[in-house]
């Protein structure tokens, strides 16, 4: 979180910078090397190992209908919407995204 709010306070100074015509030369480069330090450390992810299976987020309506479908007794797609607050088309194509999946 440290990263994001370096990186939040060094785009506000470029910004401030860039508003400020009349310091806009002294202090502009400045910012601007500033961000791009910020930007250099900001890549502290990693991308996902394929050979891996996916964890769904914790709360979402995603998780939430799928725990509706592996009941014993299942759930119909009024259910699914009813619980969700969606559309009964919204129901079916979420089904053919995880069908995908």
């Amino acid at each position: 979180m440290a990263a994001r709010r370096g990186l939040r306070s060094a785009a506000e100074a470029v910004l401030a910078a860039w508003d400020d015509e009349e310091t806009q030369e002294g202090r502009l480069p400045d910012a601007v090397a500033a961000l791009r330090a910020a930007l250099a450390g900001t890549h502290t992810w990693s991308l996902h190992d394929p050979a891996q299976p996916r964890k769904p987020r914790e709360g979402t309506k995603q998780q939430q209908v799928l725990a509706m479908l592996r009941r014993p007794e299942g759930a119909t797609v009024a259910q699914i919407a009813e619980a969700t607050g969606w559309q009964a088309h919204t129901v079916r194509g979420s089904f053919a995204g995880l069908k995908k999946r």
